[in-house]
């Protein structure tokens, strides 16, 4: 039975109030929904939340064309989706890929964060295997009141960057490496093990959870300047 609280919409209940408790809304995590059912919730959370954009994450190509047939925006590297207008930002996030395979996880954080009502400038290629590609765009870093650093293979990127910058770091680890990256353990287990203070970890792949995280931190950043 649905209420002012939740939608029933018989195969999911749908949270219509985590904006007024957490100032997000509910977002459609894709992955194990049919095509069908991601596009329901999609038009059921825009029904409730009109004035800004409700995002769906790990669609499949299936998932992508029935979004845009309910009217969504298809954001294809980020395997991603937004019905709705994108807020006004408070803020500014840095996400800084190491390479071109670490772009899905990384655009969904991009995407992410703009949903969640920060600025995203992606920083892309700085990975470490050529260091002179990071230190060029130093300066840029600075500019952003918190860093989301997407990397696979030994996950090295975080801890250079949280070396060179006081900048809170949010570091994410993806699946991309060889054999012995273990699907992204490898990169995990060296980024929870960095050196350099202020690194924080997310989940393996996990664009969607570094992005929310650090669009709050920029908004609560941004409210106070």
């Amino acid at each position: 039975m649905s209420d002012e609280r939740t939608a029933d919409l018989g195969f999911a209940r749908v949270d219509l109030e985590r904006a007024d408790r957490t100032g997000d809304p509910e977002v459609v995590y894709g992955a194990g929904k049919t095509p069908e059912q991601v596009a329901e919730i999609l038009s059921t959370l825009h029904e409730r939340h009109p004035d800004r954009a409700v995002l769906a994450t790990r669609l499949s190509t299936e998932a992508m064309a029935a979004a845009a047939a309910v009217g969504a925006e298809v954001h294809t590297v980020a395997r991603a989706a937004t019905l709705g207008p994108l807020p006004a930002t408070t803020g500014r996030v840095g996400i800084l890929s190491a390479g071109t395979s670490d772009a899905p996880v990384a655009a969904e954080a991009a995407l992410t964060v703009r949903v969640h009502g920060a600025e995203a400038v992606e920083i892309r290629d700085v990975g470490v295997a050529g260091l002179h590609r990071l230190l060029a765009v130093r300066d840029r870093l600075d500019e952003a009141d918190v860093l989301v650093v997407v990397a696979g293979m030994e996950g090295a990127l975080p801890s250079v960057v949280g070396g060179l910058v006081g900048t809170p770091v949010i570091a994410c680890p993806t699946s991309v490496g060889y054999g012995a990256s273990f699907g992204g353990l490898a990169a995990l287990l060296g980024m929870l093990n960095s050196c350099a203070p202020g690194v924080t970890v997310v989940n393996i792949d996990n664009g969607y959870g570094a992005g929310v995280a650090a669009a709050r931190i920029a908004r609560a950043v941004g409210r106070q300047a």
